[in-house]
């Protein structure tokens, strides 16, 4: 089995929009064409907040200055020695300064809220998106993708959905 992997992701919201990378550039991407949050894989001995503050500031340039840890998703893809797990930290955030930077993996656009489930997204990332909206606690998802990228399984706090 492979190492599982460290993520953070982050949807930082202003005038009920979420700033959303078109991931587009960067090559290999498994996100190729869809629409994220921000953020990205652990450095060594980072937390969960060093990452996101990190790629948050890499990825647009911004300064987080409220923020929330809003769940943990364990996301698996394929299978046998191809199989990928990793373990996002999702975060919201509402405060933040600076200057918007270019990214070097997408283009960043303000979407309206009502208007992300338009985008190309992960079927995934839909189920935690709609959770973003209708809850405040923390939870956990996982999320099991096969090969061809079709989510084929889904919990939401150990019970299937």
């Amino acid at each position: 089995m492979n190492k599982a992997r460290l993520s953070t992701l982050c949807y930082i919201e202003n005038d009920d929009k979420y700033l959303m990378l078109h991931r587009i550039i960067k090559a290999n991407d498994i996100n190729h064409n869809k629409w994220i949050g921000v953020g990205g894989h652990f450095e060594d001995r980072e937390s969960p907040d060093d990452c996101l503050l990190r790629e948050v500031r890499e990825e647009t340039g911004y300064t987080l200055t409220d923020y929330k840890f809003r769940g943990i998703v364990t996301f698996i893809y394929g299978s046998g020695e191809k199989e990928m797990v990793e373990y996002m930290h999702l975060f919201t955030a509402t405060g933040f300064v600076g200057e918007e930077v270019p990214c070097d993996e997408g283009v960043l656009e303000w979407v309206p809220k009502d208007k992300l489930l338009d985008l190309e997204l992960w079927e995934g990332d839909k189920i935690f998106l709609r959770l973003l909206s209708e809850r405040d606690d923390f939870f956990s998802l996982k999320l099991v993708y096969d090969e061809s990228d079709e989510l084929i399984e889904a919990l939401l706090d150990g019970k299937a959905i």
